[in-house]
């Protein structure tokens, strides 16, 4: 009778193991499909928009690598002109700052501040020349350089001295830059192109306001001194503000 018992409590014992297996099969499998069936919703999220790439697609396909960009998009032809022409005018000013530095390097001229602050801006516009260059690469176009104006190389002036007169001619150059900049600024808003606006406003125009400044007060302080010993202590402060901020 005891031996009845036993067997038959074991038997209970493996048929509740087996509801148990049972169960947690079942379990399993619900729970894999239930991870099926949220892979495949979170499939659909992912590739839905891949239809709207179609169009895309088709004109990287077509693209002729030869002569044309795979990074273009959105960027019209009248940017890419304006972009180009904005890149002569830096090389231009670039090019007679140049000149003048070379003339107040002079044995016979000698004034060693101005030289240096003629050299600085010479490489500052082809510096913005250069951004130029790389946006024009980054949207997608064409880098198309002109031909620079060749400059004077005597910058003296009767009257106003070669001091003022070198400086009156930067304030116009830098004026005039300023206005070139926004004109291509404008061109780029016609477009409705943000992201070039957005780099013609944060890396350009920011300091082309600064440079304006900077040269209108010089232009004031040389009005001020006359063409003798004041341009020569001018020279000296000019020298001595330029050495700072190398050093700093």
């Amino acid at each position: 009778m005891l031996a009845n018992r036993t067997v038959l409590a074991r038997q209970t014992a493996l048929s509740g193991a087996a509801r148990v297996v049972r169960c947690g099969s079942q379990h399993n499998r619900r729970v894999k499909v239930q991870a099926a069936q949220e892979e495949v919703q979170l499939s659909g999220v992912v590739f839905q928009p891949f239809p709207a790439v179609q169009g895309e697609l088709a004109v990287v396909d077509k693209t002729n690598a030869q002569v044309q960009s795979f990074a273009r998009v959105n960027f019209v032809d009248a940017c890419e002109a304006a972009i180009n022409e904005q890149i002569n005018i830096e090389y231009n000013v670039s090019y007679v700052y140049h000149s003048l530095f070379a003339y107040f390097d002079r044995d016979n001229v000698a004034l060693p501040g101005l030289a240096a602050f003629f050299k600085a801006g010479s490489e500052e516009e082809r510096e913005h020349a250069e951004q130029l260059m790389q946006y024009q690469n980054v949207r997608g176009g064409r880098v198309r350089l002109a031909s620079i104006i060749q400059p004077e190389v005597d910058f003296n002036h009767a009257e106003k001295g070669d001091a003022l007169y070198a400086m009156e001619l930067a304030l116009s150059l830098e004026k005039l830059n300023f206005q070139k900049l926004r004109e291509l600024h404008d061109v780029a808003s016609d477009a409705n192109d943000a992201q070039m606006c957005d780099f013609i406003e944060g890396t350009l125009l920011a300091p082309q306001v600064e440079s304006v400044k900077q040269v209108a007060e010089y232009v004031s302080q040389l009005r001020r001194v006359g063409k003798g010993l004041g341009v020569w202590e001018f020279d000296r402060k000019l020298q001595a503000d330029l050495d700072a901020q190398a050093a700093a």
